[in-house]
């Protein structure tokens, strides 16, 4: 976590303000697939950028048509035929239709302040919290948000860039996008980097189960991915979170997280799948994402919402279980767990 905390101390600039001096060669008119091409292009140029910098004072000025701006253009295309998560529905949010999620083009929000309940290294975390999920996790334990169970309120970007601006001078570390879920906002969450005048690192607070076109938009604007990794097997998330395709997803998205920025893993322990999920999520990372990645393993788990339904999610964790998991990670190698 060194780079962020270089970030958090005004020593870096946060990667969104890099991508704002990055120059973008694309015409707003143009096909998507040609807007594609010049992303690809202004991309080289940020990770040239970024490996040269030493100190935020090395940094160039904000320009026009910024790579920024070119990734915000790109994912307001994508909301035309939105294909944000990998349940990739087609709807055109733009024109008011509404995909699995039930979001639309604007930003909905449920709450935002300053967080203390995150991991260490994030609090004071300024926490956005907006409305929609692309799971159905029948133990969601934010289920009024994530099912819509509750209004929200719509806000325009540069409104809450201006929140973010005034958390990040109280002494926010960063601006925590959450939920629900974040990811089919993006749109409107790259609207609120473009408004922002503070130097703040950016933590992407997902289910991982983003599509490769947003993993490729959230590429230099991210600073830090904080990730679930909620089942092992795809069975389990079918049955629990009514997701396909789980595994092939939630891993892809984890190695280019930490290719692309820092990555912390959390992986919430649920009661009786200890062995069909916890321990193949356990060696996957260690072999995939190595010893030192940053893991919260949590033990907070509550039935909630639907949870009932399924006799092994109807109780808390046993403390044996919660041992019993620490052991899990330790015996495959991992060096830094949090509890």
């Amino acid at each position: 976590m060194g780079r962020y905390f270089r970030v958090v101390d005004g020593g870096l600039p946060a990667k969104y303000v890099i991508a704002t001096t990055v120059r973008a060669d694309f015409d707003p008119r143009a096909e998507l697939r040609d807007l594609w091409g010049a992303h690809a292009e202004a991309v080289e140029e940020f990770n040239d950028v970024e490996r040269s910098l030493r100190s935020i004072d090395d940094l160039g000025s904000p320009v026009e048509h910024s790579l920024l701006e070119l990734k915000s253009r790109i994912a307001g295309r994508i909301l035309e035929r939105c294909v944000l998560c990998e349940r990739r529905c087609g709807v055109n949010r733009m024109a008011g239709e509404r995909g699995f999620c039930k979001a639309g083009a604007d930003l909905v929000v449920s709450s935002m302040f300053d967080h203390y309940g995150e991991e260490p290294e994030l609090v004071p975390s300024f926490t956005v919290f907006t409305m929609g999920c692309s799971f159905r996790c029948l133990h969601c334990q934010n289920y009024t948000v994530s099912q819509w169970l509750e209004d929200g309120e719509t806000l325009a970007p540069e409104t809450v860039g201006a929140k973010v601006d005034e958390a990040r001078r109280r002494g926010a570390r960063n601006l925590n996008c959450v939920g629900g879920n974040p990811d089919q906002y993006l749109w409107p969450w790259l609207k609120v980097l473009l408004a922002l005048k503070e130097n703040m690192p950016i933590v992407w607070n997902s289910n991982a189960y983003y599509s490769e076109e947003e993993a490729t938009l959230l590429h230099g604007a991210v600073d830090v991915y904080l990730l679930d990794f909620k089942y092992g097997n795809d069975d389990c998330a079918k049955e629990i979170s009514g997701v396909d395709r789980y595994m092939e997803t939630v891993t892809r998205n984890h190695r280019r997280a930490k290719d692309s920025a820092e990555l912390i893993v959390r992986v919430l322990v649920l009661p009786g799948h200890l062995e069909c999920c916890l321990d193949n999520i356990l060696s996957w990372v260690r072999k995939n994402l190595g010893p030192s990645v940053r893991v919260n393993l949590m033990w907070q788990y509550r039935p909630e919402w639907k949870a009932y339904n399924r006799r092994e999610l109807s109780r808390s964790l046993t403390h044996s279980e919660m041992l019993r998991s620490l052991q899990m990670a330790r015996a495959v190698g991992l060096d830094n767990v949090l509890t």
